[in-house]
């Protein structure tokens, strides 16, 4: 299993197209997180996108998933699928390296 961060970028400046969305994004993301998909997510600062750590068996298979995303299908953000490799993880983050 591999470790991803998931960079959304919002694509519009119309914050009223994401909010609307978000209520699906928000259920989207407890159900990737029930089945072991997604570690955490969380709001970058200013509110401009967001971010997520997310497992998978490839990239492709990341990818896949992250386009189901409401904000990416709906148009409103767009995604870069990043792999990480963590090479030191905190006490308490030993999860992301199972």
């Amino acid at each position: 299993m591999a470790i991803f961060i998931l960079n959304l970028t919002y694509v519009t400046t119309d914050i009223a197209e994401v909010d609307a969305l978000l209520a699906d994004h928000l259920a989207w993301l407890e159900v990737g997180r029930g089945k072991g998909h997604f570690l955490a997510w969380g709001r970058k600062v200013p509110r401009e996108g967001g971010a997520i750590i997310a497992k998978g068996e490839s990239r492709e298979a990341v990818e896949a998933l992250a386009a189901t995303d409401p904000f990416i299908a709906g148009g409103v953000a767009k995604v870069d699928v990043i792999e990480w490799v963590p090479t030191f993880l905190g006490e308490g983050l030993e999860a992301l390296a199972q």
